[in-house]
């Protein structure tokens, strides 16, 4: 027996360092073979532990895991926040802390439920159907935290194919199986039952093979010709942004850039590129609108929005379109602490970070209509909403054309911005569509339907990008049926797993 399986320090010490090096199977670094590694050590050192040693065990891999992957979270306090840097330490140390739960809290349900030792093929999958919903309970709970989802490692890798297929979900399920399957291939070998380790082989080769040959699959076709396009960069200091003294300066980089830029179909502006809300700058707006028009363009900023609901003016954090285009988004998926602020009469004021500007945000509704520009339908994603897969896919089943706007500024030369940006890449992966990325100060691209950047600007540059991208119609699998095949697959594999346990406590 491994030391990894048994209960102690060791094991503990080794999950942590599992947790923390899945950080290096997603961007920057994309060593994707690591994730496979680190999901493997998981499921193995849950095996031999009792339902509350598993808790810990789970706990210390969740620990290592955000405490590698969210390191950008302390830049953010620190350097925005206001906190010494043994305040900001400490608040990490909590953030961590509690966020490991969603490790702990899974592999304790496995150890006391549905764990099955003796029957590798049932427990591989048993634990492939846990791995996916505890990922996906981590991006609903309390609005969710959909951070660090091992399927991002593969959108460079051979299982990249799935994506459209069944979206990241897909991706994360087959490598907790595989991982889960090599582990169990010795004592599946000695079960000498030939259906079984056949099955088994096909189970583990399976998602391999038909990832590598849909990889290069369209599940797409254009909608119709090229559309130009330029995208702002105006990498603005996050302490100059919302400073009103520095607003004029500001209105009139994006202004003096767009009126020296190529004659293009669609000018982006990234998330509030007019950090004023939109009612005292209509004026601005207006004239840019007629500058847009005049050249048949199509003009989309993010900008706050002040709204009158139920008889209250609520903020908005949103976007709109001027010149050859129309419509208004607001912001549906917030983030916590940079635009709501949780118990927050108890929270604002005791330190900057509860304070920081817009961070009192209101959530926009759900039934909202995408953005028209130039005659085709763009779905929108401010920030933090493109990391959500499943309402992502929501919008983009109604689009042509995907874009996502973001100030990253927050988390200066972290890995949190190459993190938010293969997310994207994944997005625009699974729905088969095009992607323009516009952002203040990196990363700013134009992603194509097979999650590739076909052209950029590097961060901390101040620059205009030109590109072309494609309208397109046509549903990926994923867009059409969402994660329904997949959640029916797990319901049925833990149904099969709680009454085979139960059955064997009874014998």
């Amino acid at each position: 027996m491994l030391r990894v399986t048994r209960p102690g320090w060791p094991g503990n010490l080794l999950a942590v360092v599992a947790g923390a090096i899945t950080t290096l199977a997603l961007a920057p670094y994309d060593i994707w073979p690591l994730a496979l590694l680190a999901v493997g050590f998981f499921y193995a050192g849950l095996r031999e532990l009792s339902p509350r040693q598993a808790l810990g065990r789970g706990w210390c891999f969740g620990f290592g895991l955000f405490g590698a992957g969210t390191s950008w979270i302390y830049y953010s306090i620190h350097n925005f926040g206001g906190a010494s840097v043994l305040l900001a330490g400490f608040l990490m140390l909590i953030f961590t802390a509690a966020i490991a739960w969603f490790f702990a809290l899974p592999a304790w349900i496995w150890a006391r439920w549905l764990r099955r030792n003796e029957a590798p093929l049932a427990d591989a999958l048993a634990f492939a159907a846990l791995w996916v919903g505890q990922e996906a309970f981590r991006g609903w709970f309390l609005t969710g935290f959909p951070w660090l989802y091992s399927g991002y490692s593969q959108l460079n890798g051979p299982l990249a194919g799935l994506a459209p297929v069944g979206g990241m979900w897909l991706i994360s399920f087959a490598l907790a199986l595989t991982a889960a399957l090599i582990w169990n291939a010795p004592r599946l070998i000695r079960t000498g039952r030939k259906g079984f380790i056949a099955a088994g082989v096909v189970l583990l080769a399976g998602p391999w093979i038909a990832g590598i040959a849909l990889k290069d699959h369209a599940w797409t076709s254009p909608a119709g010709p090229a559309l130009s396009v330029a995208a702002i960069q105006g990498n603005i200091e996050q302490s100059m942004k919302w400073d009103p003294a520095q607003l004029n300066a500001q209105l009139a980089l994006y202004r003096d850039m767009s009126f020296s830029s190529k004659r293009v179909d669609l000018l982006i502006w990234p998330e509030t590129a007019v950090p004023v809300l939109k009612e005292s700058a209509e004026g601005y707006l207006s004239m840019m609108g007629n500058f847009a028009a005049e050249r048949k363009t199509a003009l989309i900023t993010g900008v706050p929005i002040r709204q009158e609901v139920r008889h209250e003016r609520r903020f908005f954090n949103g976007i709109t379109v001027v010149g050859e285009g129309d419509g208004t988004y607001l912001k549906q998926k917030l983030v916590p602490f940079g635009e709501y602020v949780p118990l927050q009469d108890v929270l604002r004021g005791l330190i900057a970070f509860f304070d920081l500007p817009m961070s009192d945000f209101a959530r926009g509704p759900a039934d909202q209509a995408m953005l028209q520009a130039k005659g085709y339908q763009i779905a929108p994603f401010i920030c933090y909403e493109v990391v959500y897969p499943e309402f992502a896919a929501s919008l983009a089943a109604r689009s042509d054309l995907l874009l996502t706007i973001s100030n990253d500024t927050w988390f200066g030369k972290s890995i949190g911005p190459l993190q938010h940006l293969q997310m994207a890449q994944m997005r625009a992966l699974e729905a088969g569509r095009w992607m323009i990325r516009a952002t203040n100060n990196g990363v700013t691209g134009l992603i194509n339907p097979f999650g590739q950047i076909t052209a950029q600007i590097p961060q901390f540059e101040r620059g205009i990008l030109y590109g072309e991208v494609v309208p397109m119609h046509n549903l990926t699998p994923y867009l059409r049926w969402r994660s329904w095949p997949l959640i029916i697959v797990c319901v049925l594999l833990f149904g099969w797993a709680l009454i085979a346990s139960r059955m064997a406590k009874t014998v």
